[in-house]
């Protein structure tokens, strides 16, 4: 039996508009989750479509079972990040372009890559979930909590959720493919891909969201971007992009914290990784506790019920 549960959420995208800047603390986190947002669109889009290519070829009742729970908690992400996306194309129209761009990327893996490729990148990207988003959980009280409550909870139920099945991909990738060399072989075209797709959502955000509502150059999380820029500067012929600040989401996270999740996302990428060995985020496990309670964690931190309990 598996242990995953598939939650229903509604975070209330459609009440009133949604911020580009929902951190107003945190103007690089805010660009870079609302990148999460759109990269998970176009992924999870793909992950639905695999596993039901995938379902004949499981052999394994406990992986098959596995393989269902997966794609349904992977849907429900879809679902709620289209709302979040759909509010913020409300505000600025062109970001539906920039959707289309995504979702087109992710579309061609499905229908120009084999099964066994899609599985390995599923398996590869979703290993190195834990660490990263450990980092992030484990700073809440500084990426999170001083935002938008909708957009905070979306968050927050995605990344712990991904703790919650963060074995599925290898599960399933072990029982259909089984081979760490294979995996391992594809890891590197597999994070180029993930990046040129985050990179489209920030180009998109820096041409169709003005500088005033974003405060920050959407395309600074990448160094060779910074790199290009500096190099700009230096150049009197070259004029640096005026594209806003060149700030990031992790510059004031302790850098013990983010050199733990940098050393967690390269062993996660080695033969034999067991995600179940993980160390896993404290406010993973106070989520469920919530959850289960009956807490209203679609509002973590404004809901009558968890709200002074969520700044304990």
């Amino acid at each position: 039996m598996t242990d995953l549960i598939v939650r229903k959420m509604n975070f209330a995208f459609e009440d009133y508009d949604v911020p580009f800047l929902w951190n107003e603390e945190n103007p690089a986190f805010s660009s870079m989750a609302n990148a999460v947002s759109f990269l998970a669109i176009g992924f999870e889009k793909m992950i639905v479509k695999m596993i039901l290519q995938t379902k004949s070829l499981i052999t394994d009742a406990a992986v098959a079972e596995e393989a269902d729970a997966f794609m349904r908690q992977e849907g429900q992400h879809s679902t709620a990040h289209r709302q979040h996306v759909r509010g913020l194309i409300r505000s600025y129209p062109g970001l539906q372009q920039t959707l289309d761009e995504v979702i087109g990327e992710f579309d061609r893996l499905t229908a120009e890559t084999p099964l066994n490729y899609r599985l390995a990148y599923t398996a590869d990207l979703e290993a190195t979930f834990t660490s990263v988003f450990k980092l992030m959980l484990d700073n809440e009280a500084t990426l999170f909590q001083p935002g938008d409550d909708r957009v905070a909870s979306l968050f927050i139920w995605h990344f712990v959720e991904e703790v919650e099945h963060r074995s599925s991909a290898l599960i399933i990738f072990d029982s259909v493919v089984g081979s760490d060399l294979y995996r391992m072989r594809m890891a590197p075209s597999i994070f180029r891909h993930v990046l040129k797709v985050v990179r489209i959502a920030c180009a998109g955000f820096n041409e169709h969201v003005p500088l005033e509502d974003r405060k920050v150059d959407a395309l600074a999380m990448f160094g060779s971007y910074r790199n290009k820029q500096h190099l700009r500067r230096l150049l009197p012929r070259l004029q640096p992009q005026n594209s806003g600040p060149m700030l990031r989401a992790f510059d004031d996270l302790p850098l013990g914290e983010q050199l733990i999740a940098l050393k967690g996302i390269i062993r996660s990428q080695l033969p034999k990784h067991n995600p179940a060995t993980e160390t896993l985020p404290a406010l993973a496990d106070v989520w469920f506790r919530r959850y289960e309670a009956g807490y209203d964690v679609s509002h973590w931190y404004t809901a009558d019920s968890v709200g002074s309990e969520a700044k304990q």
